[in-house]
């Protein structure tokens, strides 16, 4: 985390990632998402570099095709 790392907020890290809030959230308490800082009183974000690498991390996961006969 350098000094121009961005913090973003929720609605971009959905759709970021494609989870939803409340994944996003039991993620983070799982220890298996990067955690939020706060904010204000209301309000959390999450380092975009912490994010990407999130991201870049995940299995890539190999989708048989079926062969046409």
């Amino acid at each position: 985390m350098g000094r121009d790392d961005k913090i973003v907020r929720l609605p971009d890290v959905i759709a970021r990632t494609g989870l939803s809030s409340v994944t996003i959230w039991r993620k983070e308490r799982a220890g298996t998402f990067p955690g939020s800082v706060k904010l204000g009183a209301n309000s959390k974000g999450w380092y975009e570099s912490e994010i990407a690498a999130w991201l870049e991390n995940l299995p890539r996961v190999a989708h048989a095709r079926a062969e046409a006969a």
